[in-house]
């Protein structure tokens, strides 16, 4: 509610599916010993209360959930300050980001900050909650300062920065309030799971618990080494091949992650994060924060909406399975040479949530050219398509980007919710010019979770180890051959990055109109 969640419920869900899938005889007994909690969370800050932590927890909505932006205000302070810590965030912090939202708590909610013993992201607190070891993994530490390739521990523990943008007493008690102890993902914390946890959970004490992902970084662990032969490169050694790819881990929002040997410092990408998501390698992590919410969004706001459901229902499909066989009959219908060329006339900017990479402007608005009266569903359809177009050519300029910035990325691995939507991959496929590899595994993340767990119990060396021998490959979607079609996507794309220019230009003319 308002951006907020409780932690008691995060918990409640953990161990009620717990018990279930060992009450539906999906593990024996004797097997628990190996039943491994995974945990894999998206990037929320929770606070840990003190003293009466325990009591008020159902009380109290106590996370902030990554995509609130009521921290804009905060971030722009913070950027103000040009701090070289900065440039491992693409040159500014986002109001996604924890710095921004921590100072926003201080500054608005002073008895709940005051009260505050600890605060992680919920993944460390749940890890944390699970074997009592208070110790950090990098994945969500990415967020709270930059990464030290020397050793385990972070380097920029820059008190200077904290201090500068008013969160210095943050590092007050060698900062316990948000760690001094970080490892890899999959590192084995305590003793595994504690007496209380595991009779919580139906799971035996000492249960191995590794420190855990955040879930787009989850995704990609679970995905990134599922090449098939075929597409292969054999001149490529493995750490050159993996360098070359990205996973777009594609739900909610969509996380556009690469990964390099060497630091690549991109402007208006999040990143380089050392071994936030396979040891040893940097991250560069691009995204677009509204991606199946804009799709949820522009379908569910629609006049044909209802409609559109009672057919999509009548017919046992999902509305979007229904918007695409729409499309498909339009474009036979209209006779045009390629479905996509359905969308001349419309044209979609998908910042509805601003804008996370590459041009990092949380204020920039979404836009829609070409709408018309007509509240048809086939009208539906045509909008449902060009945000698609317009989410992919997105993905585009971000992969554009990254490129010009040191990357070499030519292959893309999509999971997540809308991965499993075939119009929406062969656009991207297009419109990007590259090969999407899905993987065999629908539940990539999931997948990757579990790869902690058995790094964690020592099944493999290491996080590396353990995705070349589970990750798997599924089907290879390759761009459209027809010459008409990178054309036409080459038209749109000049004008989805005029429609962000004309933006800042109203944007301009505005703020001198109110002068």
């Amino acid at each position: 509610v308002n951006g907020y969640l409780a932690r008691s419920v995060c918990c409640c869900k953990i161990c009620v599916l717990v018990g279930k899938c060992c009450s539906r005889g999906c593990c024996r007994p004797w097997l628990h010993r190996y039943l491994l909690p995974w945990f894999a969370l998206i990037s929320t800050l929770a606070a840990c209360l003190l003293w009466f932590e325990w009591r008020i927890l159902c009380l109290r909505r106590d996370i902030i959930v990554w995509m609130d932006h009521r921290a804009l205000d905060q971030a722009e302070r913070i950027n103000s300050h040009s701090s070289p810590v900065l440039q491992f965030y693409g040159g500014s912090v986002s109001p996604e980001m924890q710095a921004p939202k921590l100072l926003w708590v201080k500054e608005n909610l002073q008895k709940t900050w005051s009260m505050v013993y600890r605060w992680m992201d919920l993944g460390n607190w749940l890890t944390y909650r699970a074997t009592g070891d208070e110790t950090r993994s990098l994945s969500h530490m990415e967020q709270w300062r930059e990464s030290n390739p020397r050793g385990m521990e972070p380097y920029g523990t820059d008190e200077v920065f904290w201090a500068e943008i008013g969160l210095g007493d943050l590092y007050e008690g060698s900062q316990a309030k948000i760690g001094h102890s970080v490892v890899f993902p999959g590192h084995p914390l305590g003793s595994g799971l504690t007496p209380t946890s595991a009779k919580e959970l139906g799971l035996l004490p000492g249960t191995p618990v590794g420190t855990s992902l955040i879930d787009a970084h989850a995704g990609g662990v679970g995905v990134m080494e599922s090449v098939p032969e075929a597409e292969s490169k054999a001149d490529l050694s493995d750490e050159e091949a993996i360098c070359r790819r990205m996973v777009l881990v594609c739900g909610t929002s969509t996380c556009h992650m690469a990964v390099s040997k060497n630091k690549l410092f991109i402007p208006g990408v999040w990143g380089p994060f050392w071994s936030a998501m396979i040891p040893e390698y940097w991250l560069t992590e691009g995204g677009q924060s509204a991606t199946g919410a804009l799709l949820d969004y522009i379908v569910e706001n629609h006049a044909a909406a209802p409609l559109l459901a009672n057919h999509a229902a009548s017919q046992s499909v999902s509305i979007f399975e229904l918007l695409n066989k729409i499309l498909l009959s339009m474009a036979h219908e209209q006779n045009i040479p390629f479905l996509s060329a359905l969308s001349q006339d419309t044209h979609v900017l998908p910042d509805f949530h601003g804008n996370r990479s590459p041009v990092a402007d949380p204020k920039s608005k979404g836009v829609i050219c070409g709408l018309t009266l007509d509240t048809s569903e086939k009208y539906l359809a045509l909008l449902y398509l060009a945000t698609i177009q317009g989410i992919a050519y997105g993905t585009r300029h971000i992969v554009e980007h990254c490129n010009a910035h040191g990357h070499k990325i030519d292959t893309l691995l999509a999971c997540g919710g809308l991965a499993k939507n075939s119009l929406y991959i062969q656009e991207h496929a297009d419109i990007i010019g590259c090969p999407i590899i899905l993987p065999r595994e629908n539940e990539s993340v999931l997948l990757g979770a579990s790869v902690l767990g058995a790094v964690a119990a020592k099944k493999f060396s290491g996080i590396h180890d353990a995705m070349k021998s589970m990750n798997a490959a599924g089907k290879v979607v390759h761009p459209s051959s027809d010459p008409r079609v990178k054309k036409y996507h080459d038209a749109k794309y000049k004008i989805f990055r005029s429609l962000y220019e004309q933006q800042l230009s109203h944007r301009s003319t505005m703020a001198q109109a109110l002068q």
